[in-house]
């Protein structure tokens, strides 16, 4: 209910009290301030929303770091086995975010992330109690700077923090975190960020985490690209494929996706880690922002047209190791 305005009827409350607006305005900047403040201590409150792969043990490192953590996804199991390892349970994402310090997000792709801040009942007409959102999926820079346009001037700050590590890093609270966004509101997200990550680095103004994951991301696909072309090469020869590995990663050729990749390819194990859906849809926002900028980027586009046959042929839910079929196929070997 709105606060009555003093009419004319009766004297004003600084007549009858003789008080003026100074502890008014007083009381306020106080509680700006603790507003301001919210994040920074070592413990705080989180809603977190997105528990795939990735999200169950981001939200579950956060717990055990100390933090609050109120649960939502769109499938209630995830949600339950969250429940399970002492998170609260969230019926939608403005009720996780509801007295939360901070808001984090962790979903597939933009239009997730799109939804969660402006679909009904979403962030930005719902947000945490901090005003601060933490969105830490891959998703398109021109959409991080709009939503952080249209939250900002709603007075809610956001940071893209778009992370690199993988299920393993993940699992481990050793993600490499890139953010973007104001210097005031990377530092109030920075105790956050410490209880899943352990190198964390503010690289710029709103979008320039994205920026700079998916820079990441061109490498690692075209390494893990460069690994399999190896694995074939080295399988035509006749030769010892773990031995070669052992060998490769004592020398220039050593690399994160020979060391943690490397043994799955060999053994022809495709199973469960970093999607080759999601890897895919990485390399297309790459492409888009590589088209938009006019920079030709053909080991790029070379290596996401063998995810799409990849994906075609079944493998889109297997780990990004499974890109090595693409390999036994053309080399008659599947």
């Amino acid at each position: 209910m709105p606060l009555a305005t003093n009419t004319g009827a009766g004297p004003s409350l600084e007549k009858a009290t003789g008080r003026t607006h100074a502890p008014r305005k007083a009381s306020e900047a106080r509680k700006r301030r603790r507003r301001q403040d919210m994040g920074r201590s070592d413990k705080g409150s989180v809603g977190f929303i997105g528990l795939g792969t990735m999200g169950h043990e981001m939200a579950r490192n956060l717990m055990k770091a100390g933090h609050q953590v109120t649960a939502f996804d769109i499938l209630g199991s995830a949600v339950d086995a969250l429940v399970a390892e002492g998170a609260k349970p969230a019926k939608s994402p403005a009720e996780a975010a509801a007295g939360a310090d901070v808001a984090i997000t962790m979903l597939p792709d933009t239009p997730q992330v799109e939804e969660v801040i402006y679909g009904e009942g979403g962030l930005l007409a719902s947000p945490p109690a901090g005003r601060l959102i933490v969105d830490m999926s891959t998703i398109s820079p021109a959409a991080v700077r709009r939503m952080h346009a249209d939250l900002k001037a709603a007075g809610t700050d956001f940071i893209d923090a778009p992370v690199s590590g993988g299920p393993i890093g993940a699992k481990n609270a050793a993600l490499t975190i890139m953010a973007g966004g104001e210097s005031e509101a990377f530092a109030r997200a920075e105790p956050f960020f410490r209880g899943i990550g352990t190198t964390i680095t503010h690289v710029g103004a709103s979008g320039a985490g994205q920026a700079v994951k998916l820079c990441n991301q061109l490498i690692c696909g075209i390494n893990i690209q460069a690994v399999c072309e190896a694995i074939a090469l080295g399988r035509a020869c006749g030769v010892d494929l773990e031995q070669m590995r052992t060998v490769l990663l004592g020398g220039s050729a050593a690399s994160w996706m020979l060391d943690k990749l490397g043994p799955a390819m060999i053994a022809g194990d495709a199973g469960a880690g970093f999607r080759i859906d999601l890897m895919l849809k990485d390399l297309r926002l790459v492409q888009e922002q590589a088209q938009a900028l006019s920079v030709p980027l053909p080991a790029t586009a070379l290596v996401t047209s063998q995810y799409v046959e990849a994906r075609a042929h079944c493998e889109g839910s297997n780990g990004n190791q499974a890109l090595f079929r693409v390999y036994d196929r053309m080399t008659n070997r599947a």
